[in-house]
Parts: C-alpha cells; sequence; structure tokens
C-alpha cells in the first residue's frame, strides 16, 4: 500500500531550524515515597541531597567537551521525582548547564513534578525561574487507582496542581497510566475528559506494566492486586488515541500526543536519534555513535565523582545495533524510517531485507509506506498496528 503525502504537514522535526541542536538531561533520584509500578532508579532517603546536587554540577563539569561544538536546545530533569528540590537548588544546575555549554536563546526547560510538591508558592516560584515547561505525574484522577499505583498524591491534589499550574504556565504536559486493574473504559474516557477539560496541551500516556523485582510484581503475584489485562490496555489504548484526536492532538509518538507546536523536544531528540548528555546515575547518553550509562547507585556515584572520576560505561554502537535502533524509534514516531536513510547510512542489503521482513505486516494493514512530496518513500506503522508496535519493530531487526 503506498500513499502519497505531503512533507509539509504536521509530521515536520519538532526543532524547525535547530535540527543540530542536542539536549541535556538531569536525573534527580530522590522521591517521597516509591510507587509500586515504578523500577527507575531513585531513593526514598534525602540525605545525600546536597551531595549530590554538587556531584551532579561536577559531572556537568566533567563533560563539558562531550557535545563538540552542538548547542544545547533542551534540558530535562528527570527521575525520580525532581520537584522534590527547591527552586534555588533547580537554578543552581541550570546554571552551571549554561556556565559550561553553548544554549541556545529560548531552550525548552523542563521539569517533572509531582502533584504534591506544586503549591502555588512552588508554582510560582518555578514560574520565574528558567524552567518553561512542566511535566505532571498525574496518572489517574481517580483516588482508587492512584491508592492502588501507591502514588504520594490524592486526586484532589492532581486536579489542584493543574488548576494552579495552567495559570502560570503555557507549556505543560501530564501523564496517565491506562490498563490499571479494575479501571473500567467510562472511567478511562473520564480520566481523558479531565485532563483535557484544564486545557493542557501535551499528554503522555502508558500502559500500566509489570516490571520486574517492583513492588507490583510482588503484589499480583500474592493475589492482592489483579493482574493487568492486555486486552482491556489495548481497547484503552485506542480509545485513547480516538478522544485526543478528535481534541486536535497530533498522536507525533507512540505514548505522546501534543497540540502543534507543543511536542516535546527534549523526548523528540531521543526518538530522532539525537545526540544527548544524561547526568546523574542511571542516566544515559548518546553522540550518535556510543551510548553511555552512568552506574545505577547514589553513593557509587557520590563517591567517583568526588575522587574526579566519572562512573559510566560506554559502548560502540555496531552498523546493526544501529539499524535496529533507528527501526524501533523511527516505528514509534509519525516521522517513520525512511528507506532512503536506511539506504544512505547502511546499504542496500539493510534496505532489501526491511522490505522482506515488512512485507508481511504491509498486507496485514498495520505497516504501511507513504511517499512524501520529494519521493522519498517512508515505513510507517498504521492506527490498527500502533499497539503492537514495539512487537513488529523487534521482527524487524537484523540478526548480528
Amino acid at each position: 500500500m503506498v500513499k502519497e503525502y505531503s512533507h509539509k504537514s504536521k509530521n515536520s522535526s519538532p526543532f524547525g531550524k535547530l535540527d543540530g541542536a542536542c539536549g541535556i538531561y538531569i536525573h534527580i533520584p530522590f522521591c517521597k515515597q516509591a510507587c509500586f509500578y515504578c523500577d527507575f532508579h531513585f531513593s526514598t532517603s534525602l540525605k545525600k541531597k546536597d551531595d549530590m546536587i554538587s556531584s551532579l554540577i561536577k559531572e556537568i563539569e566533567f563533560r563539558k567537551d562531550e557535545l563538540g561544538n552542538k548547542i544545547v536546545a533542551t534540558i530535562y530533569f528527570g527521575g525520580g521525582t525532581p520537584s522534590v528540590l527547591n527552586t534555588e537548588e533547580i537554578q543552581l544546575l541550570i546554571a552551571a548547564v549554561y556556565h559550561n555549554f553553548e544554549v541556545v536563546e529560548n531552550p525548552e526547560i523542563t521539569l517533572e513534578a509531582n502533584p504534591d510538591d506544586l503549591s502555588e508558592e512552588k508554582i510560582i516560584e518555578l514560574s520565574k525561574s528558567s524552567i518553561n515547561r512542566l511535566s505532571i505525574g498525574i496518572q489517574s484522577f481517580f483516588e482508587k487507582d492512584l491508592k492502588l499505583m501507591n502514588r504520594a498524591h490524592n486526586a484532589k491534589e492532581a486536579r489542584e496542581s493543574l488548576s494552579l499550574a495552567t495559570k502560570y504556565f503555557d507549556n505543560i504536559s501530564l501523564d496517565l497510566i491506562y490498563g490499571i486493574p479494575d479501571c473500567t473504559n467510562q472511567q478511562w474516557r473520564e480520566n481523558i475528559q479531565t485532563a483535557l477539560s484544564f486545557g493542557i496541551p501535551h499528554i503522555s500516556s502508558y500502559a500500566l506494566t509489570v516490571e520486574p523485582k517492583t513492588a507490583l510484581e510482588t503484589l499480583i503475584h500474592k493475589g492482592i492486586i489483579k493482574n493487568v489485562d492486555d486486552e482491556k490496555a489495548q481497547e484503552q489504548f485506542y480509545i485513547l488515541i480516538d478522544e485526543l484526536e478528535n481534541s486536535n492532538f497530533v498522536h507525533y509518538e507512540l505514548s505522546n500526543f501534543g497540540k502543534k507546536g507543543f511536542f516535546s523536544k527534549n523526548n523528540s531528540s531521543y526518538w530522532l536519534g539525537k545526540s544527548y548528555l544524561g547526568i546523574g546515575p542511571s542516566a544515559h547518553s548518546f553522540d550518535g555513535n556510543q551510548r553511555s550509562w552512568n552506574v545505577r547507585n547514589n553513593s557509587k556515584y557520590i563517591n567517583e565523582i568526588q575522587k574526579n572520576i566519572l562512573p559510566i560505561e560506554r559502548e560502540t554502537l555496531s552498523k546493526v545495533d544501529s539499524y535496529n535502533e533507528y527501526i524501533m524509534t523511527g516505528l514509534r514516531t509519525i516521522w517513520g524510517v525512511s528507506i532512503l536513510k536506511i539506504k544512505e547510512d547502511f546499504g542496500d542489503d539493510f534496505v532489501n531485507y526491511l522490505a522482506k521482513q515488512s512485507q508481511k505486516y504491509i498486507q496485514e494493514e498495520l505497516l504501511e509506506i507513504i511517499v512524501i512530496s520529494n519521493g522519498v518513500e517512508q515505513l510507517k506503522i498504521t492506527k490498527k498496528g500502533k499497539f503492537l508496535s514495539d512487537g513488529i519493530a523487534s521482527d524487524l531487526f537484523m540478526l548480528n
């Protein structure tokens, strides 16, 4: 199936003239309490917070030459829960980035935040800081869902945080989780409509996943919490797509929906294969050829940094690894996989392999070939295939 498509549409890059830019991710490894489903790196003890901030600043200084001549377009505070930091601490970290890197005039600077941290005083302080985008971890507006997941906030705080945040910030994203046990499709629609009622321009939404060695896995195994239902999760995924597209959101990445002009530039850099630098314990980096990651332990990270040692491991991607990563990330986005890029970066053998592997999915209308106006072909996931995207991508991988 081949369709004609204009490249001047909503599928254009979110970076505009800054296509050569890169991003910096700063991992804040602290949380007030552990959500049952979370397998990210964090600690619920804040005793080492001051030492951690000093170490983060020092790592930024250590790595000031790693981005070469690239200009920083995004700074992203993730975690953990970055909103446990006060505004002065956040500004210290931003200042360290500006001191050591060239930064664009108006960078996207995002802070992940939990509703229980967002008092009006805190939001006003943040609005006067360099932070210009909030990503708020709502997850659900139903009390029973929040208790099941052991979230630190309640349903009232979820609504209040958005009411306050929208007074002071235009660029806000919120997270929602679907496929929660005992959350009906009607309740899921209510979650979506409640989010939309605040005029939020960006929504990230993920299926509740049972990760190994999490509290959720243990509670399900003991029969305390029902197991997740993949069929229900799939139903709610397509409800999400329909509800948000009807409200003029663009489904630009598998888990992300944005109004025009509000796509996440930071996250898009990952999916479009751009360079980024990860600062902090467990943070990952990519320079186009190498991936690297810091030690996943707060004490070891701080101790090594204080000894002027960067606690990092690196790997150079093979040609096959790079191809497989491009397939995985490309198929998750509206930009798809460029056949021309495959040919230029990897060669005809990879083009032929991709054509062979993708044929059955094209016939099943899970994949399609789009021809953009300059004649370049793009392989893209259809709406029917979106929920199966990662599995389809893995079947297109080339084995070493």
